[in-house]
């Protein structure tokens, strides 16, 4: 493979921020750029909004939410198709930017851009769910609950999952009748760009707008903002909890978050190993270089089958094909950023200096073409120990960490001790034992006998520091709502 092999151009010219239904520069005309990760070359630029910008989405926002919120519920549910539509023309070239700008590999990330229109169809079939209640609080009056939108709605959008998170995270706050201002993440923020493009051709001006830029300045002042009463976030645990604080510097604020992980999976005996020892693979997420919060990243094999599933396991991550990420024969692209290669580097030396056995990886592939870029080869390391930094803290890359365990009360304890609650994984034959274990995981969202899939309608969110809030579900949408009692007197 050749130096030449990665070289990229994203397919989009003039990427522009959208406010007021207008696609334009920052009032600074300040831009920024984003780097490609597979070479450390520039990719291009985008606006960098400021404060003020910020300031003037939501004043947008708030102008235009009245007369969004009036329409009746089919009429925003054709809004809503109709930009999925676009979405679903446009995929091909969203597609290309989303691989380009992130470094995740294009057989997964056709998933998320189908994602990303299928959330806004299964929202626009929703409206006429944001119900109310009757309540007989007395026999002679009539006493009714009613749902009513939030008003402007800000969402801050991370880099693993842009264009997904961006679009289909709209759909619920939409579909309840908020207009949104989201600021996407600075380190992939070209298909924001395209979504924005796509927005204003077809929604009235002002419904969506898109302010591109950092977070220590327009990020902060879109939490800041006194009239953005409903937040939110999907990100890293000490940055929501950042944006906890700082909202509450403001206003009395509904903010949920969607934050890290620390996932366990855990493997009995009995379990079918030909399907678990790829899905500890999958489970891992490698082909977003394991840059996804929902990552098996811990894996408890009973020590009947640690020795056979491990050798089976390094064996096969030993062989993944790192490399081009527009490729469809690609199993893992770079990591997104150079602070987060870094990041990942950092914990893969804390493995070493902890007595983790490094199993594979762990180091820069070999090769000419991966001279320049952040790329790390997939990691595995064997014998944690539930002290060990690595066993503890989300590193958000592609490190594998495996226990060795014989009791599972022991094992269920080291799995619920730490801050992390997101997801979690159970192999075995033994239904009993299955839900047994997944009800005593302190995480929101179970997987027995399988890893890493989203369902549709199944609410999706962590217990503990790893957020509040559920999305994917109704519930999502009727989060984007306040309750008001009403009481008539007979």
């Amino acid at each position: 493979m050749s130096a030449q092999s990665f070289s990229h151009a994203i397919p989009i010219e003039n990427p522009r921020m959208l406010i007021n239904g207008k696609l334009v520069e920052s009032e600074s005309g300040r831009r920024f750029e984003s780097i490609d990760p597979a070479n450390e070359e520039v990719l291009g630029s985008v606006p960098e909004g400021s404060a003020k910008d910020i300031a003037a989405a939501v004043e947008a926002a708030e102008a235009a939410q009245p007369a969004w919120a009036a329409l009746p519920v089919p009429e925003r549910a054709r809004y809503m198709r109709k930009l999925a539509d676009a979405l679903k023309e446009q995929s091909q070239r969203i597609l290309v930017t989303e691989v380009i700008d992130t470094g995740n590999t294009i057989a997964k990330m056709r998933g998320d851009v189908q994602i990303a229109y299928d959330q806004l169809y299964y929202y626009a079939g929703l409206g006429y769910e944001i119900k109310g209640d009757t309540i007989p609080a007395t026999p002679e009056n009539l006493h009714i609950t009613v749902r009513e939108p939030y008003g402007v709605v800000g969402r801050i959008i991370p880099f693993n999952h842009p264009l997904m998170f961006a679009a289909a995270k709209m759909a619920a706050p939409l579909m309840a009748g908020n207009t949104i201002v989201e600021k996407p993440s600075e380190q992939s923020p070209f298909s924001a760009c395209i979504l924005a493009e796509i927005c204003a051709d077809i929604l009235p001006p002002g419904v969506v707008n898109i302010v591109t830029g950092m977070g220590r300045e327009a990020g902060d002042a879109l939490v800041r903002h006194p009239r953005v009463k409903r937040l939110a976030f999907i990100g890293s645990v000490p940055t929501g909890m950042m944006i906890q604080r700082t909202a509450a510097e403001v206003a009395v604020k509904n903010v949920t978050l969607e934050l890290g992980g620390k996932n366990p999976m855990i493997v009995f005996p009995d379990a079918d190993l030909e399907k678990a020892i790829p899905a500890a693979i999958n489970g891992m997420n490698f082909a977003w270089q394991g840059q996804s919060c929902g990552s098996t990243s811990r894996l408890f094999l009973h020590a009947d089958i640690y020795d056979r599933f491990l050798n089976d396991l390094v064996g096969r991550i030993a062989k993944m094909k790192i490399g081009e990420p527009l490729s469809d024969d690609s199993d893992m692209g770079p990591i997104n950023n150079k602070g987060q290669y870094q990041k990942v580097l950092h914990y893969i030396e804390a493995g070493k200096a902890d007595g983790g056995r490094l199993m594979t990886g762990g180091k820069r592939p070999t090769g000419e073409a991966f001279k320049k870029g952040y790329w790390i080869e997939p990691t595995v390391f064997a014998d944690m120990k539930p002290d060990m930094r690595l066993a503890r803290e989300e590193v958000f890359g592609p490190v594998l960490s495996v226990f060795r365990w014989t009791d599972i009360d022991d094992t269920l304890r080291i799995a619920n001790e730490l801050e992390f609650g997101l997801s979690g994984s159970v192999w075995t034959r033994d239904i009993s034992a299955a839900i047994r274990t997944a009800r005593r995981i302190q995480s929101g969202y179970i997987w027995i006998n399988g890893v890493g899939a989203h369902y549709a309608a199944t609410p999706f969110g962590g217990y503990k520091n790893s957020g509040t809030g559920r999305e994917e579900a109704l519930d999502d949408l009727l989060s984007y709502t306040e309750e008001k009692a009403i009481n008539i007197m007979l």
